[in-house]
């Protein structure tokens, strides 16, 4: 019979590439997972990977079981959920991830939802990157976590993942009129590999120019204090320009920023996702989002 574990680390395979990227993820050494691997080999009875020196590749056979096995763990999760929703209401740790702008807006009055409601559930913050979420739910180091998509950017899909849809909100320009009227200025951006920066690239490139990058800031506060000091112009959400400094002028664009909660696909029905869906509508709707 085959390991749901094992079949994890093969489908971590597919996704991260190597296995020193898989042990990493799963907090093993690389020789445990290259053993892991051998094991579920055996246990398929075909050749699961191709092996060439250091790169190891997926065969046809991989590829196909990758597939069943996305199939077989999203089963688990199911079964995770129902027994937790057998067990009675929310209860014990749930462990969110969240951006910096839900995390400071968002998120503070939505876990005083979920205490006065649900105080059996523990709930546990972690920022990061809507990035690096896909990794960390997969990886069961989040249980549902805040991310974003931008126009301009395609929503990154992950077939292990659900998301539930939050809001939209506006995005908007500090200091100019239009886009295209700050081809020649300074730009702040966030760091090079974020959902932020690429949308602030491309969002230039639809308005006919490649963007002078002069800063590279993730944290909307700051890139704010830094456009209100004269140091470039930024692209920023409403969430972020509720209470911009004095001297920025901010410009609505047909552009917008929409929020979604991500989880396990088969997870969602688990009481303390949904007590965690309700409270972030709730939230919402109270802050008129």
């Amino acid at each position: 019979m085959l390991d749901p574990r094992k079949l994890h680390l093969l489908r971590e395979l597919s996704r991260r590439g190597t296995i020193a990227a898989v042990a990493e993820a799963a907090a093993f050494t690389p020789s445990a997972v290259s053993q892991q691997l051998s094991a579920l080999e055996r246990e398929a009875g075909v050749p699961l990977l191709e092996r060439t020196g250091r790169t190891v590749t997926l065969t046809p056979a991989g590829w196909l079981l990758v597939g069943h096995a996305q199939a077989v763990l999203e089963q688990l999760e199911r079964a995770s959920a129902a027994l937790a929703a057998a067990r009675g209401g929310p209860a014990g740790p749930l462990r969110v991830g969240a951006f910096p702008t839900a995390a400071r807006v968002l998120l503070p009055p939505a876990l005083a939802r979920l205490a006065a409601a649900h105080p059996a559930l523990t709930p546990m913050i972690s920022e990061i990157d809507p990035a690096d979420v896909s990794a960390a739910l997969r990886a069961g180091e989040l249980d549902i976590a805040l991310v974003h998509e931008y126009d301009f950017v395609p929503p990154v899909t992950d077939a292990a993942l659900e998301t539930e849809p939050l809001f939209a909100e506006p995005m908007y320009l500090t200091d100019r009129p239009a886009i295209a009227a700050a081809a020649d200025d300074p730009w702040i951006a966030g760091t090079p590999g974020t959902l932020c920066h690429t949308m602030t690239i491309r969002a230039c490139q639809a308005a006919g120019f490649e963007p002078d990058v002069r800063h590279h800031l993730d944290d909307f506060d700051t890139v704010l204090s830094f456009a209100a000091a004269g140091q470039g112009v930024a692209l920023v959400p409403r969430l972020a320009a509720l209470t911009p400094p004095s001297g920025v002028r901010l410009t609505p664009l047909p552009l917008h920023r929409r929020t979604l909660a991500a989880f396990r696909r088969g997870y969602g029905e688990h009481p303390a996702i949904q007590a965690a869906i309700t409270a972030f509508h709730e939230t919402l709707a109270g802050l008129g989002l």
